[in-house]
């Protein structure tokens, strides 16, 4: 029990620093440039923009049943496994 005692405040310790997190807008820091403005774009993208995954990086999902049973076209290539 007592070589446990270690262990038991390395985890407590752990999780309190791991959910001590800020939840606030980023910002440079003291002295430095803003980001970049993209090429050809008018103006910077905003946090909301850069962090929205666009269409092609999450698609939507599709929940089409199918309607009607369709017999597979044969396949050379669908091999038992060997042995």
């Amino acid at each position: 029990m007592a070589n446990s005692r270690p262990i038991i405040a390395i985890v407590v310790a752990t999780s309190l620093l791991g959910a001590c997190g800020s939840k606030e807008d980023l910002k440079p820091a003291a002295g430095q440039p803003a980001a970049a403005i993209p090429v050809g774009a008018k103006r910077a993208p905003t946090t909301e923009e850069l962090t929205t995954p666009d269409a092609q990086a999450k698609p939507a999902r599709s929940d089409e049943l199918l309607k009607r049973s369709e017999q597979r076209q044969p396949n050379d290539f669908d091999l038992p496994p060997p042995g």
